[in-house]
């Protein structure tokens, strides 16, 4: 059976090509976040792909956090930056948690619209709207679909290390996927990101059809408005 991309990507080659993510960043999103949770009292929160727990620290420093990832290459670099972190592993399509675990759930720089299926996105939304509690809060930060199509950047390559990486973008499936091929420099191997390009709409319609009403939308970490311009489509959901 083969393997979808992101089961093998975000290991040790990840880790290599992208080595420093900015956590000044992450503590700025998470502090737009929690100006704009609909819910002020939060006891528990879930950070869903969580990665390497870029976001998941500063949530801690607020509330009680868990961060759950598919990654063992990330959870353990998660583990080693905070050894007393909650952090688990599993499928966002299945989460361990008990209904009505939390009362904050986030989703953090485009960690959604990897699947092949639409029916697999629709499972996601469905296992937090089981996980959140009624009148908590779900936060999906996405990529702004609009401004990928317009300003795509088809090729760049930049040095890592000693190494030049070499990037190819281009927009697949009638509009429907946004692909990125990694390459080195003296190698043959190649590494693949796709992600689904789901309109703010789109979204929008799902985030209501899984129990969510949205409530606000941003298009970046200032709390700005989504515009054509914007790279990010950040929506807030009240589970009813």
């Amino acid at each position: 059976m083969t393997k979808d991309w992101f089961e093998d990507w975000f290991g040790e080659e990840y880790l290599a090509l992208y080595p420093h993510r900015d956590e000044s960043e992450a503590q700025h999103a998470v502090e737009m976040i929690a100006d704009n949770v609909s819910n002020k009292r939060i006891d528990r929160v879930l950070d869903l792909a969580c990665g390497a727990g870029r976001h998941t620290r500063p949530l801690a420093d607020r509330w009680w956090t868990v961060g759950l990832d598919l990654s063992p290459v990330l959870l353990k670099v998660a583990h080693g930056a905070e050894p007393d972190g909650n952090y688990v592993r599993g499928d966002m399509r299945m989460l361990p948690f008990a209904d009505r675990s939390f009362d904050l759930c986030v989703n953090l720089f485009t960690s959604f619209g990897y699947f092949e299926s639409d029916a697999q996105h629709l499972r996601v939304l469905a296992e937090v709207a089981r996980v959140v509690a009624i009148g908590g809060t779900f936060v999906l930060d996405f990529l702004n679909a609009g401004s990928v199509c317009t300003n795509l950047v088809e090729r760049d390559e930049r040095k890592v290390g000693t190494q030049m990486v070499e990037q190819h973008r281009t927009i697949t499936d009638g509009g429907r996927y946004v692909q990125k091929t990694i390459s080195l420099s003296g190698s043959d191997k190649k590494f693949i990101e796709r992600v689904r390009l789901f309109s703010v709409d789109e979204l929008e319609m799902m985030l209501e059809e899984s129990g969510f009403s949205v409530y606000a939308r941003k298009g970046d970490y200032n709390g700005g408005p989504i515009t054509d311009c914007s790279l990010r489509a950040i929506l807030f959901g009240v589970r009813e």
